[in-house]
């Protein structure tokens, strides 16, 4: 099974970035998804952004614009630029893998965005 250390989290004022990685080990297969998830306590984790393996990424509505997600397969590195960050971008930032078996999810790294 794919293991996944998320790293990068932090304290923030707000209109501040933060760069997250996700660092992937074990077999990464060639077509596999990756993505990252938010969740606040009492919230069901939610989708930020999500990239293919041939670099088709999509996020949630609240982060377009400001948020980019990218991989590099060979480092087996997914990451995410979080740029013009917000108080109600606060949670914690899972890295989760899809590789047509079982799913990875990583434990997490805390960000919270002061205003």
């Amino acid at each position: 099974q794919v293991q996944l250390v998320e790293s990068g989290g932090g304290l923030v004022q707000a209109g501040g970035s933060l760069r997250l990685s996700c660092a992937a080990s074990g077999r990464i297969l060639s077509i596999s998804t990756m993505a990252w998830y938010r969740q606040v306590p009492g919230n069901q984790r939610e989708l930020v952004a999500g990239i293919t393996s041939d670099s088709t990424t999509n996020y949630a509505g609240s982060v377009k614009g400001r948020f980019t997600i990218s991989r590099d397969n060979a480092k087996k590195m997914v990451y995410l630029q979080m740029n013009n960050l917000k108080p109600e971008d606060t949670g914690v930032y899972y890295c989760y893998y899809n590789g047509l078996g079982p799913v990875s999810w990583g434990r997490g790294t805390q960000v919270t965005v002061s205003s």
